[in-house]
């Protein structure tokens, strides 16, 4: 043990500096990588399914590089804003399977931990809502109920999840939120599976009015209260 204090701090001086640069480009990656995952799940709501699968692959790219890059570095990998953005691609990967019926990617193939998995999970249910609303605005309601089942199973796993926030990171809130998330979408759909079952039964009694007295009357189209859909900004 012959080193002075000044080469013990110097070369702890230069480690943390490594250190430091690390920090700051893995920050600049996740912050790439959550672009990336907000313009593939834009692109999904879009039905632009090229540009989807491109930026879902450049995400994932991304995802790979960033820890590669700290997988020496648990500190790093673990910390707020890296887990943050792994946790918006398992959100893309999992809105964009539920909406084209592909197979569900495991934590393996994202590069996330079970935890992380399973906050994105409860955000890719909550992202369902919007799927729900836009179908029932263009009438599709009976396609919009996949994506409420999607909701429910999701929801139905994560009640089952029990374990400390320190262990889960935060579930236990995320499951809250999509609780209330899934009671006000089915909400929402009800009342509009209601109105079409109302609109098709006064389209028959038209139908049928016309056909027996030969007066054409039309008020299946008559206004029928809406669903007090609310627009929510994305977490």
């Amino acid at each position: 043990m012959t080193d002075s204090l000044t080469e013990i701090v110097e070369s702890i001086r230069q480690e943390l500096t490594r250190l430091n640069d690390l920090r700051d480009a893995t920050l600049a990656r996740s912050r790439a990588l959550t672009r990336s995952c907000a313009l593939s799940i834009r692109a999904i709501h879009r039905h632009e399914w090229t540009e989807a699968d491109a930026l879902l692959e450049q995400a994932r790219t991304e995802a790979k590089a960033m820890v590669e890059a700290i997988a020496a570095h648990p500190m790093l990998y673990y910390t707020g804003y890296t887990q943050d953005a792994l946790k918006e691609l398992v959100e893309a990967y999992l809105v964009n399977a539920v909406a084209r019926g592909l197979p569900f990617p495991t934590p393996g193939d994202l590069y996330v931990t079970g935890a992380t998995y399973l906050r994105g999970m409860s955000e890719a249910a909550t992202e369902m809502r919007r799927f729900v609303l836009d179908l029932v605005r263009r009438g599709e309601v009976n396609e919009a109920e996949r994506f409420l089942e999607f909701m429910d199973e999701v929801y139905s796993h994560l009640v089952t999840v029990d374990f400390p926030d320190a262990v889960t990171d935060g579930l236990r809130r995320h499951t809250d939120v999509l609780r209330s998330v899934v009671e006000r979408t089915r909400g929402d759909l009800t009342m509009a599976i209601r109105q079409e079952q109302m609109r098709s039964a006064l389209l028959s009694f038209e139908q049928n009015l016309a056909r027996y007295t030969g007066v054409d009357i039309s008020i299946a189209e008559a206004s029928l209260p809406q669903a007090p859909f609310e627009e929510e900004e994305r977490g």
